[in-house]
């Protein structure tokens, strides 16, 4: 995946700033990096007063974990349904999932559905195009300012404008 390498610093993304890129709340954060749901691949925390460092991709890789949590999927489905994104090599941020109620189906090649939850069974009802999360990743990053550091900053209310 391509970085917007002016963006992004060399130590990639801090707690402060996924919270406002991706809109998710802080122990969402640390309960999906503690229970291996996607771990800061730069680095993780090491105890009391360490900080965990997220790459752009780890980023991408939230907001569709947040996108398919707000499509309805609970946590436990769409555990699943990375896992399996993984397995079938597939990249997560690109993916076209289609939702169906409680099942969710890679749609590959425009003709071929792999069940991610129940191995081939499901209704086709939305499809979820992930390709575009990458751009709304990129605009939250841009909104943030050259100067967005977890030094403190409210990344939060940069991002938001307030």
């Amino acid at each position: 995946m391509t970085e917007p390498t002016h963006l992004l610093g060399p130590e990639g993304f801090g707690g402060k700033q996924v919270l406002a890129i991706v809109g998710i709340t802080y122990r969402q954060l640390d309960h999906w990096a503690r229970t291996d749901l996607l771990r800061p691949s730069l680095c993780d925390a090491k105890g009391s007063g360490s900080r965990r460092r997220y790459s752009y991709d780890d980023v991408v890789q939230l907001k569709v974990i947040k996108k398919l949590l707000d499509g309805g999927q609970a946590l436990q489905a769409v555990r699943k349904v990375i896992d399996r994104l993984r397995v079938e090599g597939e990249n997560v941020a690109s993916a076209n999932l289609v939702i169906a109620g409680d099942s969710v189906a890679l749609a590959r090649n425009g003709e071929e559905l792999v069940d991610l939850l129940r191995g081939g069974q499901g209704v086709l009802a939305l499809v979820l195009e992930l390709a575009g999360v990458k751009e709304e990743v990129d605009a939250a990053i841009a909104s943030l300012g050259p100067g967005a550091d977890d030094g403190g900053t409210d990344v939060a209310a940069a991002a938001t404008g307030r």
